[in-house]
């Protein structure tokens, strides 16, 4: 291993599908080592992941880093946002951990929104209106349909901070993650006992909130994990505030990310309150906000497609006339938790590379819608997309949004932005800046730059069209009526 500039620290993402851990040189940003683990999704009807494996995944990612991960001075999690982890009085899991895109708590979604008064009531309070992606749902929903495992439930957790607490022994979160519960108001920068009362649940259940740049506690003692007791452990954020830091993002500049889920989103330093639902408020992992918009349906829908026709990701062909909307788990923008796939417009021509291409377009069309709102009040629509995720590396998702958009792209160089987010975020722990600052001077954004192409405005009118004459069928609820 070469010698390292500064102190190392761990930047640790744990998604939807795998662990990775990131060893960094603080001074310099370099990755010295990394590991990765994967974790499974199951649960019949939903979506959920037993949180142990989570824990599994982190000790395996750790020891791929080998032997200097023991020498790391500070380390951070990332985990992805909403899910819903239930702890008996011993800490140990009582269900398997419903995800953020698990949407089975719709109906619940609709009622809280009702009960606080209406979605402009829940925007102005929370800063966001819940959909069935928030954790707030997912706990109503646990309480009607398992009362029993809500009874034994003694502490909720989001992934991150039930890492952070394996790690430290100590219940905490932070201000970012815990924004996209639904039960922390922005307004305040509180819990809200009001909507705790209304989904029966006591705050003493609950994280404490630590403020930007406080110490999660220390690493205990555990033999299965390769940190040395003692190692710092910062506050840890969600996956997409981790990726703000990563980028060392400044107000005003606009980022896709392509992963499971896609999102839209900047920094910005006014409080988001869209009482359409459409763009969350979140706070960032520091002191200022991340309006986000989001689909649920990104690079796992596309690359599903791939696999039914049979074909590689990029075996895309231009022209024809099909329209895909893949909404392969229901949508969250636009708003449709029942929805399921649609293609239309075949004609004997068409191609498989033309329906691929389609469903491209039907998911970067959704990203786009949802990317608007964001650049309507909280982006500056003149500046290059920044494009990161597992797809900014695909030249069809690339190309697919130049032409979709009628923007520049710029593509960063640095692949694991949420890891390196949180090792930014461990580094700020032992230098004392601003994480975002660390990962300036890390130059993580730097990268491939792409011109703007001609919009294809015809491409975006077929499915705006389509979109909007299927409205009943997208709308179709599992029982087959039709939602209103």
């Amino acid at each position: 291993m070469a010698v390292s500039e500064g102190p190392l620290v761990v930047g640790v993402d744990s998604s939807t599908q795998s662990t990775k851990a990131l060893l960094v040189d603080s001074a310099s940003g370099r990755v010295v080592a990394s590991g990765q683990a994967p974790h499974t999704v199951g649960g019949t009807g939903g979506r959920e992941s037993d949180p142990e494996q989570w824990w599994t995944a982190l000790c395996e990612a750790l020891r791929q880093c080998g032997p200097a991960a023991r020498e790391a001075g500070a380390v951070s999690v990332a985990g992805q946002q909403h899910g819903l982890v239930t702890l008996d009085a011993a800490g140990r899991p009582v269900r398997p951990a419903l995800l953020w895109n698990d949407v089975r708590s719709a109906p619940q979604s609709e009622r809280l929104i009702e009960r606080l008064g209406g979605p402009k009531a829940w925007a102005e309070r929370v800063g966001s209106v819940p959909t069935a992606a928030f954790t707030v749902t997912k706990w109503a929903w646990l309480r009607d349909n398992e009362p029993e495992a809500a009874r034994t439930t003694a502490a909720l957790r989001l992934p991150h901070d039930y890492l952070t607490e394996r790690l430290t022994g100590q219940g905490t979160t932070d201000r970012g993650d815990v924004s996209g519960t639904g039960w922390w108001a922005s307004s305040t920068e509180s819990y809200d006992e009001e909507i705790l009362d209304l989904v029966g649940l006591s705050p003493d259940r609950l994280p404490r909130v630590l403020a930007h740049g406080e110490t999660a506690g220390t690493v205990r003692p555990r033999s299965e994990l390769p940190l040395i007791p003692g190692t710092l452990v910062a506050t840890g954020t969600g996956d997409n505030m981790a990726a703000a830091l990563g980028l060392g993002l400044r107000p005003g500049l606009p980022v896709l990310s392509l992963g499971t889920s896609g999102t839209a989103y900047a920094v910005s330093t006014g409080r988001p309150t869209d009482p359409t639902g459409t763009v969350a408020g979140f706070a960032d992992a520091r002191d200022a906000w991340l309006p986000l918009a989001c689909t649920l349906n990104c690079t796992l829908a596309v690359d599903r497609i791939a696999a039914l026709l049979g074909r590689d990701r990029e075996a895309v062909e231009p022209g024809g006339s099909a329209v895909l909307l893949p909404f392969l788990d229901g949508e969250r923008t636009p708003n449709l938790p029942y929805a399921t796939g649609l293609l239309h417009g075949l004609r004997h021509d068409t191609t498989a590379g033309h329906v691929l291409q389609a469903a491209y377009d039907g998911a970067v069309f959704a990203l786009l819608s949802a990317l608007d709102k964001v650049l309507d009040a909280y982006a500056d629509p003149a500046t290059p997309l920044l494009l990161i995720g597992g797809g900014a590396q695909g030249a069809a998702w690339r190309d697919t949004i130049l032409r979709l958009s009628g923007r520049p792209v710029q593509v960063p160089r640095a692949r694991e932005l949420v890891a390196l987010g949180a090792a930014a975020q461990a580094a700020a722990l032992l230098t004392g800046e601003d994480p975002a600052a660390v990962a300036r001077r890390w130059r993580t954004a730097d990268g491939a730059s792409y011109e703007a192409v001609p919009r294809d405005d015809a491409a975006i009118d077929r499915l705006a069209a389509t979109l909007a004459d299927a409205g009943p069928l997208l709308r179709t609820g599992r029982s087959g009526a039709v939602e209103d």
